[in-house]
């Protein structure tokens, strides 16, 4: 028995090896590593000097990482209108009704596309001369052609629009993966009861939805922050620094202008800040909780 055990969990452990080791090399390392690097002025060619917290006071004294940090906060505000969509797209989709199985694949398509074959898409489609110009042209919605991408008015929202998009299928999975998870004999009960379909939702639905309603906010909240490949890839945090996102700036600082001990400084901060988010997460969950029927 003791053997059998002593096989099974070192079988378990060969199978987490290999992505343990990539967490430990890529992702756990340079937390570590980045903590000592952010208090100095590393250099590759020069000597490395140590300054202790003047990269930090330089931070929030650095008007265009305030900006970024800001922009990251305003993309936080897709968070919540992502998760109700989400959820009535699952329900939507638990129910019984033809093609829908199709409809399900189709909406997961663009979870699993590349983000530069989106972006390519949406640059496309949002051009002076794309389709969606074109459309609301020919409706009387707009009376002259806009650039989506290169007004600084715009060009977040619709960086936000893009990136709603494309997870919003992978949220709604999980949520689908929740309610067919829940007994439909307390519907029935419920139903029994006199409860409508509103009530339902909100009586029966979302109390047994909370585990998965708090794990999607929280990756959604850090998601949100942490944005990076629609934000570089379609505007690189133009026009001007009305798209700038903390991720971009970091990107900028760290791996193009080779100012490693300052990036990690910032990247420290947002750390911070994704931290405190996902504890304000925890209690809004813990407090805001819905009756149960």
């Amino acid at each position: 028995m003791y053997k059998a055990i002593r096989s099974e969990t070192f079988t378990a452990w060969a199978f987490m090896a290999p992505g343990l080791l990539f967490l430990a090399v890529f992702t756990f390392w340079p937390i570590i590593y980045g903590i000592p690097l952010s208090l100095t002025d590393y250099s590759v060619i020069a000597e490395t000097r140590y300054v202790g917290l003047d990269n930090f006071t330089r931070a929030f004294q650095d008007h265009n990482f305030l900006i970024s940090l800001w922009n990251s906060l305003v993309y936080v505000l897709i968070v919540p209108v992502i998760q109700i969509i989400a959820i009535l797209m699952a329900i939507l989709v638990n129910s019984r009704i033809p093609g829908i199985k199709m409809f399900r694949a189709a909406y997961y398509i663009p979870v699993v596309t590349s983000m530069v074959a989106v972006a390519l898409i949406w640059s496309w489609l949002l051009g002076n001369n794309g389709v969606v110009n074109y459309l609301l042209l020919k409706v009387g919605l707009l009376s002259e052609q806009v650039s989506w991408l290169s007004t600084s008015s715009t060009a977040l929202y619709v960086l936000m629009f893009i990136t709603m998009w494309k997870g919003l299928g992978y949220y709604m999975m999980l949520y689908l993966a929740g309610l067919q998870g829940i007994p439909a004999d307390l519907y029935e009960a419920a139903r029994v009861d006199g409860a409508g379909p509103l009530r339902l939702i909100v009586h029966v639905t979302l109390p047994l939805l909370r585990p998965h309603i708090l794990f999607c906010t929280l990756i959604s909240v850090m998601g949100a922050i942490r944005v990076f490949d629609e934000v570089y890839i379609l505007t690189k945090g133009g026009p001007g620094t009305s798209t700038l996102t903390s991720s971009v700036y970091i990107f900028q600082k760290g791996l193009e202008q080779f100012n490693f001990g300052y990036a990690s400084a910032l990247g420290l901060i947002v750390s911070v800040l994704v931290g405190a988010l996902s504890v304000l997460v925890f209690r809004l969950n813990r407090k805001g909780g819905v009756n149960s029927y």
